[in-house]
């Protein structure tokens, strides 16, 4: 298959993708040369990865993959959901927003913490074929912020069965459990059955 362009400026992302994707030749926005920003306005996370993954795939004629991940907290209302990336504003650092949140859920007790991450991932083909996949972890919002690794929210997300936040959880164990990583490994599977009925 072709070079597969990720829509994305983040490089801890990209460095997640290209771990799990490594099968195929992933190049990220910056590689390509590409400085278009796309408006995510969809109201749920499919939609906005499908938005991102056609726009650049017709503005390049290439195969483009996006995703769009968030995190859901049940106390909040699901929020901050699809605004986690603008959450209090688009450029304020994760360490605020992880520490606002932390403030909300001050007092919450531990069976109302329930959370989990959302990945959405589409592939968009220069045919205008798109595919699309979705995955989720859950967990709970941690009391205090923890861990090294990952980014975004991951120090204050708590996962049970490992005892760690997933900024806690090394890089491969992070793939292996986590939303974007799930959501990653099935669209592998598209799109080698993709590459396969092509042939």
């Amino acid at each position: 298959m072709e070079q597969i362009i990720f829509a994305t400026k983040n490089k801890g992302k990209i460095k997640e993708v290209k771990s799990i994707l490594h099968d195929f030749e992933v190049i990220s926005m910056e590689e390509a040369g590409i400085t278009l920003e796309v408006i995510e306005d969809g109201k749920t996370f499919i939609e906005n990865a499908v938005k991102k993954a056609k726009e650049i795939s017709k503005v390049t004629g290439k195969i483009t993959m996006a995703d769009d991940s968030g995190l859901e907290i049940d106390f909040l209302d699901k929020k901050p959901g699809v605004y986690s990336a603008r959450y209090l504003g688009e450029n304020t650092p994760y360490i605020e927003k992880n520490n606002h949140i932390l403030h909300l859920m001050e007092n919450v007790p531990e069976q109302k913490r329930s959370a989990r991450f959302v990945c959405a991932i589409a592939t968009a083909f220069p045919n205008g074929k798109v595919l699309t996949t979705q995955s989720t972890i859950e967990g709970l919002i941690a009391h205090e912020i923890k861990g090294e690794n990952g980014f975004g929210y991951d120090p204050i997300f708590f996962v049970p069965e490992k005892g760690k936040t997933t900024a806690e959880l090394s890089p491969e164990e992070k793939n292996n459990i986590s939303h974007r990583g799930k959501a990653l490994k099935k669209m592998k599977e598209l799109l080698t059955k993709e590459e396969e009925m092509s042939h």
